[in-house]
């Protein structure tokens, strides 16, 4: 389609004057469109990985063997640095699970990233990554902490987790459409509302630089039309989002790496790409939104 080849070219060009790697990889769910660079490129996952860690928790409450309300103490050495506010609370503190997926999701909370893969397993989450057929998706060891089991030959190559843009892509998928189903565990009546509130979650994302920023539009006091889930090293950033457009659902999972501009602003040139590049997207699939 010439609309397709057009989109194709403008990602193309953004993505070449970026000083740094991108990959993305993108789906309109109303028409089947797809467009993607390097869709299938094992990407540093940084904190989009807490997608599988979400899912993961969400398929454990479906099946009763974790609960929203299941309490989750908080000692000083689970305390790690960087994303979060965890890290400057007393010790020791008593959240619920349901607590430590809001702060894990909306504010990309180490801590309690870590406190959530301590209660639901870090084998169980890559047992079901595996389950869904992902192949390069794997989360190597909690924030900040070190590998489990034997050390897989990639480590030192993807640090915390590694993923592609169309396996992440698939990933938030599921969890957005509450395709949560599997041959163990069927739909129940209870999936709809686990899927409002993690939905809700990841409509409330703190951290709007990417994806959302020329999308302001997309938002109103009441709701959001995205739901993202970011990730941030010192030459990566990364966004995953569904974005709910007048023209149907979008799903776009975009990576940048090997980046030369490390500094931790809002006008970071990652950021910028990664906001560029959805414009471009929505722009293309959605030019109402605009």
């Amino acid at each position: 389609m010439p609309e397709l080849l057009s989109l194709q070219q403008t990602l193309e060009s953004i993505a070449a004057q970026h000083h740094g790697d991108v990959a993305l990889y993108a789906e309109n769910l109303n028409t089947g469109e797809t467009v993607g660079i390097l869709p299938d490129e094992p990407v540093q996952t940084a904190s989009t990985i807490k997608l599988a860690i979400l899912y993961e928790a969400i398929q454990q409450i479906r099946v009763g063997i974790a609960h929203l309300d299941d309490s989750i103490v908080m000692r000083k050495a689970d305390q790690v640095p960087r994303s979060g506010i965890l890290l400057f609370f007393d010790t020791p503190m008593t959240l619920t699970l349901k607590d430590a997926l809001t702060l894990m999701i909306t504010m990309s909370d180490n801590t309690a990233t870590n406190l959530v893969i301590d209660h639901i397993g870090l084998a169980n989450i890559n047992h079901r990554i595996q389950q869904l057929g992902l192949k390069d998706t794997y989360l190597y060891r909690k924030v900040f902490g070190t590998v489990e089991g034997p050390v897989p030959a990639d480590d030192q190559r993807f640090g915390l987790g590694k993923t592609t843009p169309r396996e992440m892509a698939r990933l938030m998928r599921i969890i957005v459409t509450c395709d949560l189903a599997t041959p163990e565990s069927p739909s129940t009546p209870h999936d709809s509302e686990l899927c409002k509130l993690i939905l809700y979650m990841l409509q409330n994302q703190f951290y709007q630089s990417g994806i959302p920023r020329y999308l302001g539009s997309m938002y109103t006091d009441t709701d959001s039309a995205i739901a993202h889930k970011t990730g941030e090293l010192n030459d990566v950033r990364n966004d995953v989002a569904l974005i709910d457009s007048q023209h149907g659902k979008l799903i776009l999972s975009i990576f940048t790496w090997n980046n030369q501009d490390h500094s931790w602003s809002v006008e970071n040139e990652g950021e910028l790409t990664i906001a560029k590049l959805a414009r471009a997207i929505v722009a293309a699939w959605s030019p109402a939104n605009l």
